[in-house]
């Protein structure tokens, strides 16, 4: 699941004043540090694709297009790292909060059930390489599976997401 741009590809904005957390922009100066390969401290069309897309935006060639277009403040067809940044910072402050956690819960919910199984909790686990014991993860479903089903829902999730339980 991927945050689609679509027509949300603007220039940038003066006087922002909301802020993105040390966290977010840590992730904004590694996926451009990882993604310029040839490190001239620039990304070109194809390193910007893959930087956005490592960053969970969906993006088309179109709009990698625009976005040099947009944002290329030396016209050479690349972006330094404050461009990048820029860039990255307005379309992640742009983010429904509540999008991304429904984004989140599917990617938990990969078989499209529309719940969380044992199988979805363990699957998820392994991939993030937490050793949990079957009962751990047992008892993570029974604290928050509110209707008594043996599995999380989309609301559940929402719920233990934004602290709601």
């Amino acid at each position: 699941m991927a945050f689609s741009m679509g027509d949300k590809i603007r220039p940038r904005k003066p006087g922002r004043k909301r802020e993105l957390g040390d966290d977010q922009k840590q992730e904004i100066r590694e996926a451009f540090e990882l993604f310029d390969t040839d490190k001239d401290g620039l990304i070109d069309y194809h390193e910007l694709k893959v930087a956005l897309r490592a960053l969970g935006f969906d993006v088309k060639k179109a709009d990698v297009v625009k976005i040099l277009n947009d944002y290329d403040r030396n016209q050479e067809g690349k972006l330094c790292y404050q461009d990048f940044n820029e860039l990255v910072t307005e379309w992640m402050l742009d983010r429904d909060p509540r999008e991304e956690i429904i984004k989140a819960f599917h990617l938990f919910d990969d078989d499209d059930s529309g719940k969380i199984s044992l199988r979805n909790l363990r699957r998820v686990a392994r991939e993030l390489g937490e050793d949990m014991q079957e009962e751990e993860l047992r008892a993570m479903i029974e604290e928050f599976d509110k209707d008594g089903d043996g599995e999380i829902n989309e609301n559940e999730f929402i719920a233990i997401m934004t602290g709601d339980v």
